[in-house]
């Protein structure tokens, strides 16, 4: 299991979808560190008047590749369009799935059709309404292989796609469609079980036809060349640049339960320019890593909490030297997991021992936690 360990300002808390990742030869299950910078209130302090200025200053370690949800592989990437966009179903703060754009989803005896009711309010940030047909064009892109993208895994379940990315079949083919305006049937080739949670990933999340085909290429390419269904809007990403802003978006069927009028991002690739903007009061909160994590873990304004995610090396295997199992069971054995942990994240971290991480999943017969048998 990650944890993060972060500080922050003023108290002020934000939604994070959770990422996961799959272990390859080399599983790290970290601690994070997060380091909030507090007002002239302590910390335990709550209170229900808001602060006049709804704004917060965030930092990534790395630039945005991407706004088309179709092509994005960066973590940076997946957080943008997870304040900016919105599925069928998104997490809740303890990890569940709850229904986000479905209103009501029947499935069918043998799980493998679903039918699911969608928002008639939901907008895109251009005015257009959301429709069942957006989610249907956004699939059906994802699964063709001109697209590109690195996630399809995530509709291998849903009938046909597997022939469609591998170049067999139209993506016309894919087991979805658009009954009327606000209905979405999915067909799968199995019965799914956690199919809801594999609706609530990005790469599942519609696309105004209209938009993507006027743009292209330049899809995604900027801020000015996408548009949104979520909570805030991108604005001032020109593709190139090292911050941005994402201000509330007027159009998003749930505006009024955002707080937040704008966050500001800035690209902080190393711990101590972090660390430095924070102290500025540029930023809000950070992560702590390595001596930092080390030196102000027991920080009144420091938060340790566990993340879902494990860390892991993938080889280049185009290259033929990494084609051969030997060596990268070579790599993966001359590592030493505890010393990267201890003297180099210095966090809390921890080897992992499986593909899931800790504490994530338990088996919901058993209750025996799936990080013990994977």
């Amino acid at each position: 299991m990650n944890n993060e360990f972060k500080m922050r300002k003023r108290g002020i808390y934000m939604r994070k979808s959770i990422i996961k990742h799959s272990l390859l030869s080399v599983g790290i299950l970290g601690i994070g560190l997060l380091l909030t910078a507090c007002g002239t209130k302590s910390s335990t302090q709550t209170s229900n008047k808001l602060a006049a200025k709804q704004q917060i200053g965030l930092s990534t370690t790395a630039e945005i590749t991407s706004l088309d949800l179709s092509k994005i592989y960066d973590k940076t990437s997946f957080i943008q369009i997870d304040e900016t966009f919105e599925g069928l179903y998104r997490y809740d703060a303890n990890g569940n799935v709850e229904p986000a754009l479905a209103t009501k989803t029947e499935i069918s005896k043998d799980g493998k059709t679903y039918t699911i009711n969608i928002r008639h309010n939901a907008k895109w940030s251009n005015g257009d309404p959301v429709t069942a047909s957006d989610f249907v064009y956004s699939w059906q892109r994802a699964v063709n292989p001109k697209t590109a993208s690195q996630y399809t895994y995530l509709f291998d379940n849903v009938k046909n796609a597997p022939a469609i990315v591998n170049g067999k079949l139209s993506p016309s083919k894919l087991g979805v469609k658009a009954v009327g305006k606000y209905q979405l049937k999915v067909q799968l080739s199995r019965p799914t079980t956690y199919f809801k949670m594999v609706m609530a990933r990005e790469t599942l999340y519609p696309l105004d036809k209209k938009v993507v085909e006027k743009y292209g290429k330049k899809y995604g390419t900027s801020a000015k060349y996408t548009v949104y269904n979520g909570p805030f809007k991108n604005v001032g990403w020109t593709g190139t640049n090292d911050s941005w802003k994402l201000i509330k978006n007027n159009q998003y069927w749930d505006k009024k339960a955002v707080k937040l009028s704008q966050i500001n991002y800035t690209v902080a690739k190393s711990p101590s320019t972090a660390y430095n903007l924070f102290q500025s009061g540029k930023l809000d909160l950070i992560s702590l890593v390595g001596e930092q994590a080390k030196q102000l873990g027991n920080n009144k304004d420091a938060v340790k909490r566990p993340l879902a995610a494990t860390e892991y090396l993938q080889y280049n295997q185009r290259n033929g030297v990494f084609k051969n199992r030997n060596l990268r069971l070579a790599f993966s054995l001359a590592l030493n997991r505890n010393q990267l942990i201890n003297k180099v994240m210095q966090n809390g971290s921890i080897a992992s021992k499986g593909f899931v991480p800790l504490d994530f999943a338990k088996n919901p017969k058993t209750g025996k936690k799936l990080s013990k048998i994977s």
